[in-house]
């Protein structure tokens, strides 16, 4: 039997969410500590971490030791980079990195990923991550360090002041 009744049914809008991920810095805590705060000593992640922390629902960080870490996670310092690894290694990190996400990441309602990252860290990633229909964008691509510094500074300030 059909409904009869004339109330109006309407569907609220979903918000999908949004994950900001950040890479690891060369410059490090000495302690063990969250990892939130492990890379608190590099200007570019205090600024790229608190940006996330604005802009997306969640925030988890790469790390070319740990892999993908979520930032309570505890750990302990480390001198590894991919800048160091061949394109294997790299492969390899990517692919740790991925089987990790599907563990520790909500997909589902994930609407879309957001690397502040290197392409190092994120250009075997993003076409595993889109292959599962998971949009991915990178905002500071192609800026040098001292841009993404001075792009931080100016969508801080916009995020903090609405502008």
């Amino acid at each position: 039997m059909l409904n009869t009744c004339n109330e109006s049914i309407t569907i609220e809008a979903i918000e999908l969410k949004s994950l900001g991920l950040v890479s690891c810095t060369k410059t490090k805590k000495d302690y063990r500590c969250k990892a939130s705060e492990m890379y608190s000593a590099s200007d570019l992640f205090r600024k790229a971490y608190a940006y996330c922390m604005k802009k997306y629902h969640n925030v988890a960080i790469l790390s070319a030791k740990y892999g993908l870490l979520l930032p309570i996670e505890e750990i302990e310092p480390y001198d590894v980079t991919l800048n160091n690894m061949s394109i294997d290694q790299v492969k390899k990190w990517s692919d740790q990195v991925f089987q990790q996400f599907l563990v520790k990441i909500e997909l589902n309602g994930l609407g879309k990923v957001y690397l502040h990252a290197g392409k190092r860290y994120r250009q075997y990633l993003i076409p595993m991550l889109e292959k599962m229909d998971i949009k991915c964008e990178v905002p500071l691509k192609n800026l040098k360090i001292g841009k993404q510094l001075e792009w931080y500074n100016t969508h801080l300030d916009c995020l903090e002041n609405t502008c």
